[in-house]
């Protein structure tokens, strides 16, 4: 069964905005949230939707995640436990594809979208489901979408200047550039919000195709 063709952007240029949100998350003491812990980025709403980006040898990554209201694919055991017909989300995937969403499973979590890089590009198995990626609307996506989620976990008064200088250091994040994003609020810890955010460093991520960023 042949794949299809995912439009998202290349982990490298996931990294700014990734480490731009898990900074101030970190900053805020929720760095749960949003964190790098070695080869896998993590990220969720706080609401029990999530997403995961496992970097692999070779250039190689595997992006899995669930939305629980509106992923309406159900693969492996989350087809049992709805008893609903199964979404084969590996269909037609490389075998490097199945450790990371065998993981999540093993650890509780039901897994809707499964998305492999390779060579340039996302892919998933052919679907007619709604797999929940878009409702998930991660701030990595895209620039608008990481702007708006600092903005909100920041404060209003955030400059607007600020916030893109943060997201343009693609996670070499330092104490005073984050703290031109929170201001200086007590119980704020802007030197823990830079050091989540060089986490995102290593492993370097897999091409950066000479395509910028969305705006």
């Amino acid at each position: 069964m042949a794949l299809v063709e995912v439009e998202l952007p290349d982990p490298a240029w996931m990294r700014a905005r990734w480490a731009a949100f898990a900074a101030v998350c970190a900053a805020r003491g929720w760095g749960d949230s949003c964190h790098a812990d070695g080869a896998v980025w993590h990220y969720d709403d706080g609401g029990g939707n999530w997403a995961d980006l496992h970097h692999l040898d070779g250039g190689r990554a595997v992006l899995i995640g669930h939305d629980h209201e509106y992923s309406e694919t159900y693969h492996g055991p989350a087809a049992e436990y709805f008893e609903e017909e199964e979404t084969d989300l590996l269909a037609g995937a490389p075998d490097w594809w199945a450790p990371p969403v065998a993981a999540a499973q093993e650890t509780g979590y039901w897994v809707g979208f499964a998305y492999g890089f390779e060579d340039g590009a996302w892919r998933r198995a052919e679907y007619e489901a709604d797999d929940g990626f878009d409702s998930l609307n991660p701030p990595f996506a895209d620039d608008a979408r990481c702007r708006d989620l600092i903005t909100e976990f920041a404060g209003s008064s955030a400059p607007a200047d600020a916030v893109d200088a943060l997201i343009a250091a693609d996670a070499d994040i330092t104490g005073p550039l984050l703290t031109a994003v929170i201001g200086a609020r007590p119980g704020w810890d802007p030197a823990a919000g830079a050091a989540a955010a060089h986490r995102f460093r290593t492993p370097t991520p897999a091409s950066r195709n000479p395509s910028p960023r969305e705006s």
